[in-house]
């Protein structure tokens, strides 16, 4: 079978497509031929040597599978050859999706969302699980509430504008110029963060109180600024780190949430009703097949994602 091969850290010339043996299930795993893989912003920072610099090599990156199951292992008695299902697998260790067939435990599993493509679905297991991890388990937006998702038009943050509208919420999402469409197509009232200053624009559509929560998925000193943006006893979710002078925390009492997925079938089974009931799309880039993986990574490394780029392995 066929899978990309990371053999050493570097830019996305280091991945190379190469022929490797094929895995089997061991006992509670399954054995699953994937028919499409999402790609995201973390398998461009391990690929780089960044986010996980101990990795063991050669690896296989991948946090996104969406195909049909293969072959069961011993013990496992909720999944069958044929079955539809999506999950994001563990991306610190050789068996991510970017591979023709990939071997996972059973657990972490979930039925693929009916009406969705395969290319749909691998958008969503590791964007949306952060996402949906942040906005519904974290900050447990209510109806009524106002939310700030700063990158609104990333990969996660197009599921957490549509999961806080969902939810009931009025949704305020900072995006770039070209992005400023997208955003408001989804949903949310879009600010230019070139041209206005999105803490501003949230006390001014709260009439100065602050919005109710925020998730931030640009690190660094953007959490010190979201404080400023959000009202006494509000919410904050961060899936990077931050920096900078945090007091406005305690003074406003507000409660800080650190997003780093786990694994888990529950989550999948939570989102997947969305989706199968029409209240939010994956928003798909760019479609591209395994031999084209560098070309997605050089998007990835741009660092001007829209949506997520899917990789075809029909």
């Amino acid at each position: 079978m066929q899978a990309v091969v990371l053999t050493e850290f570097g830019g996305p010339d280091v991945l190379t497509l190469k022929e490797v043996e094929r895995p089997e299930p061991g006992p509670g795993e399954i054995l699953v031929r994937v028919f499409a893989s999402g790609t995201n912003p973390v398998e461009a920072k391990i690929r780089q040597g960044v986010a996980i610099p101990d990795l063991e090599l050669p690896a296989v990156l991948g946090g996104d599978v969406s195909g049909v199951v293969e072959a069961v292992g011993p013990g496992v008695s909720d999944f069958a050859r044929g079955d539809e299902v999506f999950y994001t697998p563990e991306m610190a260790s050789r068996a991510g999706s970017y591979t023709e067939l990939n071997v996972v435990a059973a657990t972490i599993v979930a039925p693929k969302p009916r009406g969705l493509s395969h290319v749909e679905a691998a958008a969503i297991p590791l964007a949306g699980g952060t996402a949906w991890e942040a906005i519904v388990r974290r900050l447990a937006v209510r109806p009524g509430e106002t939310v700030l998702v700063h990158a609104g038009a990333g990969g996660v943050g197009t599921f957490a504008v549509q999961f806080a509208i969902a939810a009931g919420a009025r949704v305020l999402a900072t995006a770039g110029p070209d992005n400023q469409d997208l955003v408001r197509d989804l949903g949310a009232e879009p600010i230019d963060y070139h041209e206005a200053d999105p803490v501003e624009v949230a006390l001014e559509h709260t009439g100065g109180t602050g919005v109710d929560a925020v998730l931030d998925l640009v690190g660094g000193e953007n959490l010190v600024k979201s404080c400023a943006a959000t009202r006494t006893f509000g919410r904050i979710a961060t899936v990077l780190p931050p920096k900078g002078e945090l007091s406005a925390l305690y003074q406003r009492n507000q409660q800080l949430h650190g997003i780093m997925l786990t694994r888990e079938r529950r989550r999948l089974e939570e989102l997947t009703p969305v989706f199968e009931r029409g209240q939010a799309r994956p928003v798909v880039e760019e479609v591209l097949p395994l031999a084209q993986v560098r070309k997605a990574h050089e998007r990835l490394d741009s660092g001007h994602g829209r949506g997520k780029t899917i990789l075809d392995l029909t």
